[in-house]
This record gives C-alpha cells, structure tokens and sequence, in this order.
C-alpha cells in the first residue's frame, strides 16, 4: 500500500469487508508520524532561531514549575 493509499484510507476511514490494520501496522504509522513531527519541529527551529529558543526557554520554565 503506498503512501498516498494509506493518505487516503485515514481519510475516509476503515471501508466495511476490509480487515482491520493489524498492530505491527498501527504502529509503523505511528512511528513514521512521530518521526515526521520531530522533523518538523527541528525545521522550524532552525527556520525560526529566536521563536525556537523563546519556546524552548517557556518549556523549560513550565518544568522548573514542577520541580521540588
């Protein structure tokens, strides 16, 4: 199944008298979606220095938060 089929598929969701995707499946997709996001984030991080680094200081501060 290529990608654009897979594209597809999740947008109309599962077809009645198709099998269900198997777990090995679900969680292929899953990591080739958590992949593409870490890509994604380190795009704009490099696109955008100074938001990238406003945020990174926000997070850091949230953590600290909750630090003990």
């Amino acid at each position: 199944m290529s990608d654009q089929e897979r594209q597809e598929r999740l947008v109309r969701g599962p077809v009645p008298g198709e099998p269900m995707e198997s777990d090995a499946e679900r969680r292929r997709r899953r990591a080739l979606f958590l992949r593409e996001l870490t890509e994604a984030r380190e795009l704009r991080a490099r696109v955008q220095p100074r938001r990238a680094r406003a945020a990174r200081m926000r997070r850091q501060m949230r953590m600290r938060t909750f630090r003990w």
